[in-house]
C-alpha cells in the first residue's frame, strides 16, 4: 500500500511538471497591408517601368525563434499600379494591359500566392524556400530576406525577388518566343522589392 501511495504521488508530480512545461514556441505574425510595400520593376530595351501592388488581408508568417517556419503571402494583382507614368490616360492604358490576358489576366487570376516552407540563416540574411503561384502555375522559389528585425510584437524585413515571368507562362514581348521585336522586347525577368512589416497575432 505504501509503495502504491508513493507511486501515485510520483505520478502526480510528473503530471504537474508536464502541465507546466512550456508550449510550442511557434508564433504567428500578420502582415500589415498598409505599411508593407511591394514594388515591381519591369525592364525593356528602351527603359523600365515600376509600380506598386498590395498584399491581402490574412497574409502571415510563422516563426520559431528567429526562424521563419512557414508563411502565406497573397498578392492582390488587381491593386497593381504604375508609378513612373505621369499621364493619367497612358498610365491607365498601361495598367489595363498588365491586367489583360497578355500578362496577368487578373479577371481569371486575381491573386498571386507565395507559400514559405522553411528558412535558414546565412551570412547575407535569412534564406527562404517556398512556392510561388502566378496564373495557374506553381514553382519553387528561393530568396533572401535582409535587414530582418523581430521583437515580441513586430517583424520587419526587406527582400529583393527576381522572377522569370516566362516560366509562369507570361511570354508577351519575350525575345525567347517572338522574333524581330526590336525595341518592343521586354525582359523575361522582373523584380519585386519588398519592404515587409508584420505584427504579432
Amino acid at each position: 500500500m505504501k509503495a502504491l501511495m508513493i507511486f501515485s504521488l510520483a505520478l502526480s508530480m510528473v503530471s504537474a511538471l508536464a502541465a507546466d512545461k512550456p508550449k510550442s514556441s511557434q508564433e504567428t505574425y500578420g502582415l500589415n497591408t498598409e505599411s508593407t510595400k511591394v514594388e515591381w520593376v519591369g525592364k525593356k530595351v528602351t527603359g523600365e517601368h515600376r509600380g506598386l501592388v498590395k498584399v491581402k488581408d490574412g497574409s502571415s508568417l510563422t516563426f520559431k525563434g528567429d526562424q521563419i517556419t512557414g508563411g502565406n503571402v497573397v498578392i492582390d494583382l488587381n491593386s497593381l499600379t504604375v508609378t513612373d507614368l505621369t499621364d493619367p490616360d497612358y498610365a491607365a492604358k498601361f495598367v489595363g494591359h498588365m491586367k489583360s490576358q497578355d500578362f496577368f489576366n487578373t479577371e481569371k487570376y486575381p491573386e498571386a500566392k507565395l507559400v514559405i516552407t522553411k528558412s535558414k540563416k546565412t551570412k547575407d540574411g535569412l534564406e527562404l524556400d517556398g512556392k510561388l503561384t502566378i496564373l495557374d502555375k506553381t514553382l519553387p522559389i528561393k530568396f533572401t530576406a535582409t535587414s530582418t528585425n523581430k521583437t515580441t510584437d513586430l517583424f520587419t524585413s526587406k527582400a529583393v525577388i527576381k522572377i522569370d515571368r516566362t516560366k509562369f507562362g507570361l511570354k508577351y514581348g519575350s525575345g525567347q518566343f517572338f522574333k524581330d521585336l526590336g525595341d518592343k522586347m521586354i525582359d523575361d525577368e522582373f523584380t519585386l522589392n519588398i519592404d515587409l512589416n508584420a505584427k504579432k497575432l
